[in-house]
């Protein structure tokens, strides 16, 4: 099945540099004015299928991408396909080695074939439940076989994961990564349930706009490494994907700013009215340019599977180009050393880093597209931060935000508060 190969393991090209614009990177710096090459993992693409792509970006507050993806799928929309995604645990080690391997190691459980029994629903679904509890174990698996002895802070993440069979899908989590169900016809679900501390405080009756932005919002309560609790039994459901619209996995990055499925399916709308195709890899790469103008908190990791409907042709929808990473879209300062992250090949083989992503036209970002430097790298965590209790936190001006816009809250698409508004520590952590 394709997916096995990914923008992870790509060969490396020649890329023109995000700085002078002049040189391209070799052996790690410009050959031409010296600034130092980005990791390709600041961000990466994948677009294993028409129907099936998603994007993983490093946002604007991290010195290092900790998310990752592992994608599969049959050429044919709705056919068969895998969706995984993991966040690693930044209070951890290797958060970002992690993640990776978990990934990985779950798609490649995920991908081989269902055993359904005699055809019934039933079987079929227990099926895939198992298979899903087997791909928890690889990944947890995979992480423990990185983690070095005697590491205090022992690398730990986040798993979500997707079988879509057909027009039925088998979802499960552990952790505070999501999975959404966002249909055409509007509204949307959370299938996912959170392993958090805003979770439990959500469930309590606390108001979720107050738990998700709190002191514990992003602690999570379960996790994949070493010291995971005992029971890592997936979060699992079924669904029927009787009509059209879109499957959805994310990590917090995304959702730190659009929590509500109904929110995120109305920004969809939005996104898809102002020109962008409804194809996963174009849809993906707005919904990062969203969480990315509205303050880039955290990593950011969006993977999409597109439900047609009847007669749909997606390829139609608009070309699926290979962009760079979304342009960051205000002034930011800069870091010595880093540049613009990293880009896809153009047809000559060279790559402008400059270039604006489609998807996220220039005119609705409320700057001139352009090179622009990599934001600065988020301060060191400090033991309160650690555990989940909140420290300084940046205000984002509104200029930061798309076409001028201040950036909208946890859970809230209509309020004026910022991105500096979200809890002092925005990325993923294990509660203590």
């Amino acid at each position: 099945m394709p997916g096995a190969a990914s923008s992870y393991d790509a060969t490396p090209v020649a890329v023109r540099c995000g700085t002078c614009g002049e040189g391209v990177y070799t052996d790690g710096y410009c050959d031409q004015c010296g600034a130092k090459e980005p990791n390709p993992r600041d961000h990466l693409e994948e677009n294993v299928a028409v129907w099936v792509g998603g994007v993983s970006d490093i946002g604007r507050r991290h010195s290092r991408n900790e998310d990752a993806l592992a994608l599969a799928a049959q050429a044919d929309p709705v056919s068969w396909a895998v969706l995984v995604v993991c966040d690693g645990v930044s209070n951890t080690t290797d958060s970002d080695i992690a993640s990776l391997a978990a990934a990985r190691a779950a798609r490649t459980v995920l991908e081989q074939p269902l055993s359904s029994g005699m055809g019934v629903a039933a079987a079929a679904q227990a099926a895939a439940t198992k298979r899903l509890g087997e791909a928890v174990a690889a990944a947890n698996g995979a992480v423990i076989g990185k983690t070095k002895q005697g590491d205090e802070h022992s690398p730990s993440c986040t798993f979500t994961g997707a079988i879509v069979d057909g027009r039925t899908a088998y979802v499960a989590n552990v952790g505070d990564s999501r999975i959404y169900w966002l249909p055409d016809s509007g509204g949307g679900e959370q299938l996912s349930i959170d392993d958090s501390v805003a979770a439990e405080q959500i469930a309590s009756g606390i108001e979720r706009k107050v738990a998700e932005t709190g002191p514990m919002a992003h602690s999570i309560t379960r996790w994949l490494g070493i010291d995971a609790p005992d029971d890592l039994t997936p979060h699992t459901r079924t669904i029927q994907l009787s009509e059209p619209g879109w499957l959805m996995l994310c990590t917090d990055g995304l959702w730190n700013y659009c929590s509500e499925a109904s929110a995120l399916h109305d920004k969809i709308v939005e996104f898809q009215a102002n020109g962008t195709p409804a194809q996963p890899l174009p849809l993906a790469r707005a919904l990062v340019g969203f969480a990315n103008n509205a303050g880039g908190a955290d990593n950011i990791t969006v993977a999409l599977a597109r439900i047609p409907a009847d007669g749909e042709d997606i390829a139609a929808a608009g070309a699926v180009l290979q962009a760079p990473a979304p342009e960051a879209t205000a002034e930011v300062p800069p870091v010595p050393g880093k540049t613009s992250d990293a880009t896809a090949p153009d047809p000559a083989g060279v790559t402008d880093a400059s270039t604006q992503a489609p998807g996220i036209p220039a005119e609705e970002s409320g700057t001139p597209a352009g090179p622009l430097e990599a934001p600065a790298e988020a301060p060191a965590e400090t033991p309160t931060q650690a555990l989940g209790i909140p420290g300084e936190q940046p205000s984002i001006p509104a200029e930061q935000t798309a076409a001028g816009a201040a950036a909208p809250p946890t859970g809230e698409t209509q309020d004026t508060e910022s991105a500096g508004d979200l809890a002092g520590s925005a990325h993923t952590e294990k509660g203590q």
